[in-house]
């Protein structure tokens, strides 16, 4: 009895801890913007810190911070994010910003990686009584495992595939790599920079 209950609470802390992770939108509309610069009279907004759960821990692990940006053009002619605009840190180094297919490919869930749970197959649920001669002994067995093991590894394949799908959507409506800004006109985007800290960023404009 004393396995059973010790196999039951490993297989209950799996589930809870390495569950497969939703993916809350970020909308760089609404977001409440501190962090700010302006540079010939272009002014940039951003916010670090979007991600939650598995995706942020991918940013940990990898090196790479997605960022929302804000960008107001008032200089009176349009400019390129990317050409005529580009972020660099306070020193003046510039920021590599990476391709939003690249920064999804590497901030994504793996759903792959939860075909481990299949391992869970083979796992039984022993039911003991206790005999005349007042010894436990085995009185049935229930293939719980065949259940158990496929349906966390689908369950938890099919969530992450999900949110990375609406992560993928949301990268590409806001990606501002080679966008023109009019002048007057705002734009919002979501980028990928590798960094492993949350350094001031600014604009460059030639």
């Amino acid at each position: 009895m004393r396995i059973i209950k010790i196999t039951l609470l490993l297989i209950t802390i799996a589930s809870f801890t390495s569950c497969a992770s939703g993916y809350k939108m970020i909308e760089p509309e609404t977001i409440n913007y501190i962090s700010t610069n302006e540079s010939d009279n272009v002014k940039l907004e951003y916010k670090y810190d979007l991600l939650h759960k598995k995706y942020a821990k991918k940013e940990e692990k990898k090196g790479v911070k997605l960022v929302a940006i804000k960008i107001t053009n008032n200089s009176g002619k349009a400019v390129m994010f990317g050409r005529d605009a580009k972020l660099t840190y306070e020193n003046g180094t510039e920021v590599y910003v990476m391709e939003n297919e690249k920064a999804f490919k590497t901030l994504k869930q793996s759903p792959a990686s939860y075909l481990w749970y299949l391992l869970l197959t083979p796992v039984n649920l022993y039911t003991t009584d206790t005999n005349s001669n007042g010894f436990q002994e085995e009185t049935s067995s229930t293939p719980i495992g065949l259940i158990l093991g496929p349906g966390l590894a689908g369950g938890n394949m099919i969530a992450a595939s999900s949110a990375n799908k609406k992560f993928k959507e949301e990268l590409l409506e806001y990606n501002v790599n080679g966008t023109i800004i009019k002048n007057g006109e705002t734009k919002y985007g979501l980028i990928g920079i590798e960094a492993d800290s949350f350094d001031a960023l600014k604009l460059k404009i030639k």
